[in-house]
């Protein structure tokens, strides 16, 4: 066994998944999911083919996986901007800055989604939509309690919002027109303009 097959042998199975879906991820992101073959992402992650399929089945698999880290670092970034103030007009700021962080990588789950040839497939439309389900609930439960408004008419504000942040979002993405800090304090203005509207259902007392 060659010095190289026995370094492959040696890494632990979690850290040989992480490489694999790294250069997955660097594959993709290069080429697109349909050009993209099992070979070449062998090839970059360093790994035999018969090593890659330990690992995952196929190329979809592969894609998937590197889908759920991506939006699970979104939704951990929204649960953060939410829970680490209780100022609601820094916690819509945060929300937008982390989306806008989400939009802007590179090499991230939302250009894997919105700006890939896979868009379609089932599976990823079906996690795309959990995502958003997801934001829009964890908003929701915030304006539900801070209005007083009945969770249906809280999700269906928190979803107005969300839609508007993705639509100028990728907007920005494609334009480019003005800095990524001008855009997300703008989206940011316009969405805490028109959420301050609803009042407090327990503002704080008068001094």
């Amino acid at each position: 066994m060659s010095a190289t097959e026995t370094g492959r042998t040696r890494l632990p199975r979690e850290q040989r998944r992480q490489q694999v879906v790294a250069a997955a991820l660097d594959v993709f992101s290069s080429v697109g999911y349909h050009a993209a073959s099992m070979d070449d992402i062998a090839e970059r992650a360093g790994v035999s083919k018969p090593v890659l399929y330990q690992h995952f089945p196929g190329k979809l698999e592969l894609y998937l996986a590197i889908l759920d880290a991506g939006t699970e670092d979104l939704l951990d970034s929204a649960r953060t901007a939410l829970s680490s103030t209780t100022d609601n007009a820094t916690r819509v700021r945060n929300m937008v800055n982390a989306y806008f962080d989400f939009v802007e990588d590179p090499g991230g789950a939302f250009r894997l989604v919105f700006e890939s040839d896979l868009s379609n497939e089932p599976a990823v439309r079906e996690r795309a939509q959990a995502t958003e389900a997801e934001l829009a609930r964890l908003s929701a439960d915030v304006i539900a309690a801070d209005t007083g408004l009945s969770g249906d008419d809280a999700l269906l504000i928190a979803s107005g919002i969300l839609g508007t942040v993705q639509v100028a979002a990728l907007r920005w993405l494609r334009d480019g027109a003005i800095s990524r800090e001008q855009a997300a304090d703008l989206v940011a203005s316009l969405a805490w303009r028109g959420i301050s509207g609803f009042p407090m259902s327990h503002p704080p007392a008068a001094e």
